[in-house]
């Protein structure tokens, strides 16, 4: 039996992956808005949450474990090589190296920190949300994007600035820097729920598919159980 993927899964798929290597490319870049420091991932890793929120929401939580799966391997494919490529030795003629090496080199610790909170942050994200989905019969996806989305951030937060910087930052700052970017993120998704509802609606629409996650198994490491019911 062929199987057939659709287009509009695949694509919020390979997004969702895109997303999160780029996030951690831009985190290596520290700004600051409205006076708190944070990392240039905020660009756009909040745009991942609102793809896990579509994902979730319309193709179910285990389509979306599917695509957190990938997005993980992915991203650590890339911090594998990105890492590899840092530590070849450059050609003689080259004097970038330093310049190469500053902006691309990552400490084991803050990537391993990076991994562990997106895995975490983008799972509870996703049951959360399902979960909240069958509570209220599928009703007020605006509401319930944003709690995930909350739940999701918080988690991210506390596991990537805890396990990057304890023991080098005083707690007090880490604190700071959670609140900051829980608040920042989630403000960020606040903003483009419009946007996200009317894309969510559409891909509803042009897909014929709304799943809810009735009777599932929210083990997260069910990777390849993908079918659904619909309604």
């Amino acid at each position: 039996m062929t199987k057939t993927v659709s287009i509009s899964f695949m694509l919020s798929g390979i997004l969702f992956s895109v997303c999160l290597i780029l996030a951690n490319l831009l985190a290596t870049k520290v700004i600051t808005i409205w006076g708190f420091s944070a990392t240039a991932g905020l660009i756009i890793f909040p745009v991942s949450y609102i793809l896990n929120d579509t994902i979730t929401e319309v193709w179910g939580y285990r389509k979306a474990r599917l695509v957190i799966w990938t997005a993980f391997a992915m991203n650590f494919l890339a911090i594998v090589l990105i890492q590899l490529s840092v530590i070849i030795p450059p050609a003689p003629s080259w004097d970038g190296q330093n310049a190469y090496a500053a902006a691309f080199s990552q400490a084991p610790r803050v990537a391993f920190a990076s991994l562990v909170a997106f895995l975490s942050g983008s799972f509870i994200n996703a049951c959360v949300l399902s979960r909240m989905k069958i509570r209220t019969q599928g009703k007020g996806f605006g509401i319930r994007a944003i709690v995930s989305t909350l739940f999701g951030e918080s988690a991210d937060s506390c596991l990537f600035f805890t396990f990057a910087f304890a023991g080098i930052v005083a707690w007090k700052e880490i604190l700071i820097m959670i609140i900051a970017e829980t608040v920042l993120k989630s403000a960020y998704e606040v903003l483009v729920l419009p946007v996200t509802t009317v894309v969510v609606r559409y891909i509803k629409r042009k897909e014929q598919t709304d799943v809810y996650d009735e009777a599932i198994s929210y083990n997260i490491l069910k990777i390849t159980d993908i079918h659904n019911a619909e309604k």
